[in-house]
């Protein structure tokens, strides 16, 4: 599997770079003697970043009393880590300029949201750690996109008709996109966690973190389009000790939030 991975990487000139603007909030956001001031140093060299910064602050998605026209005070009511999450998710969406991948960022997005609400409700995990788990679980993707179009059909054709998407990437391949993920996440210096969410989110019992990956994958499969209660497996759920009984309110929720955040991104 490492060599396919290795193979398939290699052989691609256009391996997306972590882009430099993400680089520095992470390094910024890791070093206990930074602070704000520097995460707005950052920003405020990117006018399309100010301008998300300040739509987002002032969106229905925090819902602040008054207008913030600031961006010094926008990063002090948001904090490091929530400032942070806007960064990236906005740096990054450069990276998904095709209409596949335009898909791929907005079910990014929508999966942190989801990680972001339901581990604030159940205590489970940091929920500023939860969004970029969340946001970047099915980064791998991005490689698996830039492959023969032929392929990428066939793919989806059988996943459609309900074969497992690992499985069917794997036949086609020789990987899939969970073990090329987590290998982008390596070359990307990312952290342990990310890794590995990155890899088990479709397996989350062979993960040694098998919170994290349960709820990456349940938020996952509450939001596809096609979403059916019997595609969640239940053992899977088990693991965050929550028992949904209609898991379509919380679908809604969770869509109806990802929805503002998408829109003040876009």
């Amino acid at each position: 599997m490492e060599n396919s991975i290795d193979n398939l990487l290699e052989n691609l000139k256009d391996v997306p770079a972590m882009p430099n603007v993400v680089i520095k909030a992470l390094n910024i956001v890791k070093d206990p003697e930074s602070s704000l001031k520097d995460l707005g140093e950052i920003i405020s060299y990117d006018q399309s970043l100010c301008l998300h910064v300040l739509n987002l602050v002032n969106s229905a998605y925090y819902g602040f009393a008054q207008e913030i026209t600031s961006i010094t005070r926008a990063l002090a009511l948001l904090g490091m880590n929530k400032a942070k999450n806007i960064i990236i998710a906005s740096a990054m969406k450069p990276m998904f300029a095709s209409e596949k991948n335009k898909e791929l960022w907005e079910h990014a997005i929508t999966t942190a949201v989801g990680c972001e609400m339901l581990s604030e409700h159940l205590k489970i995990m940091d929920s500023d750690v939860a969004f970029m788990v969340g946001f970047m679980h099915d980064i791998g993707k991005l490689i698996i996109n830039m492959q023969d179009e032929t392929s990428l059909m066939k793919i989806q054709e059988m996943v459609d008709e309900g074969s497992d998407i690992l499985e069917t990437e794997d036949a086609f391949l020789g990987t899939n996109h969970a073990e090329i993920g987590a290998k982008l996440a390596k070359m990307w210096q990312l952290s342990v966690l990310l890794i590995n969410t990155i890899k088990y989110h479709h397996n989350p019992t062979k993960s040694t973190m098998p919170v994290e990956c349960a709820l990456v994958y349940t938020v996952d499969k509450l939001v596809q389009p096609k979403f059916k209660n019997e595609q969640l497996c239940q053992d899977y759920v088990k693991i965050l000790n929550i028992k949904l009984d209609d898991p379509r309110i919380l679908r809604e929720n969770i869509l109806n939030k990802a929805s503002i955040l998408i829109d003040n991104l876009s």
